[in-house]
């Protein structure tokens, strides 16, 4: 029987490994310039953690969750997306008490969502997310944007969109929900069985609804911009003016929705405008999301985040032609020519990778030639060559790969040669 890898997954063989390297470096790298530390929570939660955060009129959880009842007859789900866990680990962990607040964090890893399969969307992908949870401050938000505008531009993407809207506090999204009940209500027939349900439940969801997206409804939908009471406008304009006096450029989308029901106030998207990258252009989304801890239990601790898909990162690097990851080229190579020599190869290639040198050797008894060969053939800088003759004056040949000299060195002396030539 011949087995697959299981639908909307994807193995990442070595070669794709080294781009995924150097996005994490880069990644952690920046979250430690900004001193946001790593967070890991577990793959599986308990489900009600989700449907009480996510929401359950959201396609997360109505549609796309892997959940299952495990021995206890407990009911668990895949993490589908990387906010609520967190939050989570936050009040179970009482990291609201520490001294310093806002607490910040960030995490990486993998999530598990029933979908389509398409380019750059799979049912396993691997989310970078950021939490700051303990300020209300419209500065943290633009700090949050600004971290991950900096991801981007830092792994050498250009074609950038960032696109920002206010969803307002509690007050202001009761106005807009009773005026898109009114609005939506006398045509809801038209609209899918989803958005029939979500009219009362929470009619902000059809807005995000991508069966209906074309429908001439969406366009005139009342938006939310329009309700905004002084309060949260006057929040929403602190965050633009926050990112105007880091430089960063956006655009305000009255008809940004986030997909999830624990946003409120500030919620972003940033897209890539590169040719060719395709008909889904969002690279990232996030938002705050004042009142989630007091949902699962906690203490009241405004936080705002963002969660970005490395694959997609992967396409717009690749869209742009930009490419991350050197080449793993060894630093040095050793060729035996005999079973003794091969004996002696395997105790200098400790001795070499003790000294911090990158090295590798034959393993499948080939010819001198065949191995030379094959050092030239992954790069390596230098080459050793070991024979009766090398073992007889206690030294061996390296040579310089690049210039094409050569010279005998003795054993003890062989790890700085090469780190020379490196």
């Amino acid at each position: 029987m011949m087995f697959k890898v299981p639908r909307g997954t994807k193995d990442l063989l070595p070669e794709e490994t080294k781009s995924w390297q150097a996005v994490e470096s880069l990644i952690r790298e920046t979250c430690r310039l900004y001193r946001y530390e790593e967070i890991r929570t577990p793959i599986f939660e308990q489900t009600e953690l989700f449907t009480r955060s996510v929401g359950d009129t959201t396609d997360i959880v109505q549609k796309e969750m892997y959940t299952f009842e495990d021995r206890g007859g407990r009911s668990v789900t895949l993490r589908p997306e990387g906010t609520a866990p967190v939050v989570r680990a936050f009040v179970e962990h009482k990291l609201f008490g520490l001294p310093n607040q806002p607490v910040k964090l960030y995490y990486m890893g993998p999530m598990f969502r029933y979908e389509r399969q398409q380019a750059g969307r799979y049912r396993q992908f691997v989310q970078f997310g950021v939490e700051a949870i303990g300020s209300a401050s419209p500065a943290i938000d633009a700090e949050v944007i600004a971290l991950a505008m900096d991801v981007y531009q830092r792994a050498g993407l250009e074609n950038l969109k960032l696109v920002i809207n206010s969803l307002g506090d509690k007050e202001t999204r009761e106005a807009h929900r009773e005026a898109l009940i009114r609005h939506f209500e006398p045509s809801i027939g038209e609209f899918c069985s989803d958005c029939q349900k979500r009219l009362e439940k929470n009619p902000l969801r059809i807005l995000d609804c991508k069966v209906d997206r074309d429908h001439p409804l969406m366009k005139t939908a009342p938006s939310l911009t329009d309700y905004l009471n002084e309060e949260s406008a006057q929040y929403f304009n602190e965050v633009k003016a926050a990112l105007e006096s880091l430089g960063i450029a956006y655009e305000v989308d009255p008809n940004l929705v986030r997909g999830l029901d624990y946003y409120n106030h500030t919620a972003f998207e940033i897209m890539s405008t590169a040719k060719g990258f395709g008909a889904i252009t969002t690279l990232c989304g996030g938002g705050r999301y004042n009142g989630l801890s007091e949902e699962i239990g906690g203490p009241e601790a405004p936080g705002i985040g963002f969660a970005m898909s490395i694959e997609r990162l992967l396409m717009a690097l690749e869209a742009e032609g930009v490419k991350l990851g050197n080449e793993d080229s060894p630093d040095a190579f050793i060729v035996a020519l005999d079973d003794r020599s091969r004996r002696e190869a395997v105790r200098l290639l400790g001795e070499l990778r003790a000294a911090g040198v990158t090295a590798d050797m034959d393993y499948l008894g080939r010819k001198m030639k065949a191995q030379m060969k094959a050092a030239d053939r992954i790069g390596a800088r230098s080459v050793i060559v070991i024979g009766e003759d090398e073992l007889e004056k206690g030294s061996a040949s390296v040579k310089n790969m690049a210039e094409g000299t050569q010279e005998l060195v003795p054993f003890g002396e062989i790890a700085k040669t090469v780190k020379q030539i490196s």
